[in-house]
């Protein structure tokens, strides 16, 4: 019997299930498309779900290949006509755009973390884990196959000069021995000191002063040094993570022990005690750099408060001034910076810096001079809201400006004048106190022309010290310039020559990944902090939100808690 002709049957057309499920799609069946399942997928017990294939036209035209059906097939059984707007054009006629080449380390603007809670920086949920990056077969931290690796001084020989050497045939470090953890001190030395400091000639001090120190420490110390170093490495292999874990529970547990038998006063007195809080409170910094590192800075202050009431009393001098000397000094310096973000209190006041003391310090990377002003300008930030007379209002404006003055005139010295990086991070540490001043004392925004400049010249130093490849003691200019940037004008500066645009955002991440690379700073939580501000100023200018009066109180101080950007 001769089959119908279209025009003759009866009933609609059957045509093809576009909505179809993957199964019966499959099977090459037709599928009712019911909801939630189909009836196919129903009576088999199968998963039904539907998937879509997204094409697009273009794509397939300036291949040379037809779109779906379209010239291959018709109902008259005819190939169709292809219209000529959908002819491929001619190879003259072709206009390509320039494909951006996308770097590792962009961003997606916005989360689901975004929304859920917009108030909360959350490290994990932000996806950092792209913050490091590391040629593991080139760069990798080389492990010798001895076990436990020797300890290779050679580079430290003018550092234990000042102190007798053992005889040959005992170990130089008899913990580190038998604890079978050399690697993880020899780690230390040549992987977590250099990247404490930014200067290119002189020897950190975590390596200068802590290393003579140790030929006379206790087994808490060396714990507590290598908990550090396998807490660093784990950035890079995870294993160690664990490893560091568990060093660092030994190392608590020794200093607790220590501070029940010989008392708060016994052991102000002692500084080693101190080291080991600070080798203590620098790995939470690397590790998750949440509350837990305040934890040892308020309870370095307490016995730093008690030791020097005793000194009071007296006036003679240890052999130890110099580590104890330098354990105040980072305890100090890590609360200055880090309560500049959040504003809070500060606990190390103005009495621990030399106000005229303008040479550049090897840890800091700045002057005592420098970090006493930032000390205050947080400071007279926080009696803002307390001015309530005219008088009052005068007595800030003319504190501001006295601490605005000392900035401009301020010229930080150098040890080597050859030493470009340790300068160079010197005055961006004050380019960005500058700008801290005008956002704290002045209310500035980013939209303020004096904001924008030193946001472009913090940038642009930035921008030259990450050329040399490392990017040390530099997180807080990255940092102030970062949340400052104005999202209306990303564009910092273009390079006539190479015709080349330089953008913010981009160059402040690509600083960030450096610094991941080559400081035992948390990189991570402050890239988090970073771009939760980017988010906040992006959605309020999407919004049409006007620009708050007090902006740093308004953006940056409610995520900028437990901060370490020393």
């Amino acid at each position: 019997m001769p089959r119908k002709k279209a025009a003759d049957r009866v009933g609609p057309v059957k045509t093809r299930s576009r909505s179809g499920c993957k199964e019966c799609r499959a099977s090459r069946v037709r599928c009712d498309s019911q909801k939630p399942v189909c009836t196919r997928c129903q009576k088999r017990g199968l998963v039904c779900s539907t998937q879509l294939v997204l094409k697009w036209e273009s794509e397939f035209v300036s291949r040379g290949l037809a779109f779906g059906r379209a010239g291959v097939w018709s109902k008259s059984g005819s190939p169709s006509k292809t219209s000529p707007s959908s002819a491929p054009l001619l190879h003259d006629d072709q206009q390509w755009c320039n494909i951006p080449h996308i770097e590792s380390w962009g961003f997606i603007d916005s989360g689901v973390s975004t929304f859920e809670q917009p108030g909360k920086v959350n490290v994990v949920c932000d996806e950092l884990n792209a913050v490091v990056f590391r040629d593991k077969v080139k760069r990798r931290f080389e492990v010798r196959l001895s076990w436990p690796t020797p300890i290779y001084l050679s580079r430290y020989g003018s550092i234990l000069q000042q102190v007798p050497q053992p005889t040959a045939c005992l170990p130089l470090f008899p913990h580190v021995a038998e604890q079978n953890q050399g690697h993880l001190f020899e780690y230390y030395l040549q992987q977590v000191c250099p990247r404490t400091t930014a200067s290119s000639k002189l020897s950190s001090p975590f390596a200068s002063i802590i290393l003579p120190f140790c030929l006379s420490a206790s087994p808490v110390l060396f714990k507590a040094i290598q908990a550090l170093g396998a807490c660093h490495w784990s950035r890079f292999d995870s294993t160690y993570g664990i490893i560091g874990l568990h060093l660092k529970s030994e190392a608590l547990r020794g200093l607790r022990h220590r501070l029940a038998t010989e008392g708060s006063l016994g052991c102000s007195t002692n500084p080693e005690v101190l080291v080991i809080m600070m080798m203590l409170c620098l790995y939470e910094i690397v590790d998750n750099c949440d509350e837990r590192w305040t934890i040892h800075l308020k309870g370095a202050k307490d016995l730093i408060r008690l030791r020097r009431q005793q000194t009071t009393l007296s006036t003679s001098r240890g052999a130890n001034d110099s580590v104890t000397a330098f354990a105040e000094l980072f305890f100090a310096f890590q609360d200055v910076m880090g309560r500049t973000a959040c504003g809070e209190e500060v606990l190390f006041g103005s009495d621990y810096w030399q106000e005229n003391e303008r040479r550049i310090d090897l840890w800091m990377s700045c002057s005592p001079e420098l970090v006493s002003i930032l000390s205050s300008i947080t400071e007279l930030s926080r009696t803002k809201r307390q001015l309530t007379s005219d008088s009052a209002r005068a007595a800030f404006s003319l504190r501001a400006a006295s601490l605005g003055c000392r900035l401009e005139k301020l010229v930080q010295e150098v040890n080597d004048e050859d030493d470009q990086i340790l300068q160079s991070a010197a005055e961006l540490k004050r380019l960005a106190a500058v700008l801290y001043l005008h956002c704290a004392l002045y209310e500035a925004s980013p939209s303020t022309p004096l904001v924008v400049g030193y946001v472009r010249k913090i940038l642009r130093l930035v921008s030259d010290i990450l050329d040399s490849g490392s990017l040390v003691s530099v997180t807080w200019p990255v940092f102030v310039a970062a949340v400052e940037l104005d999202p209306m004008h990303d564009e910092v500066w273009s390079d006539q020559d190479s015709e080349t645009v330089v953008y913010g955002r981009p160059l402040v991440l690509r600083a960030l990944a450096a610094m991941a690379e080559s400081s035992v700073s948390n990189v991570a939580r402050t890239r988090a902090v970073i771009v939760k501000v980017w988010q906040a100023r992006d959605s309020d200018m999407l919004k049409g939100t006007t620009s708050c009066t007090h902006d740093w109180e308004w953006y940056v101080a409610p995520i900028s808690s437990a901060m370490s950007l020393a």
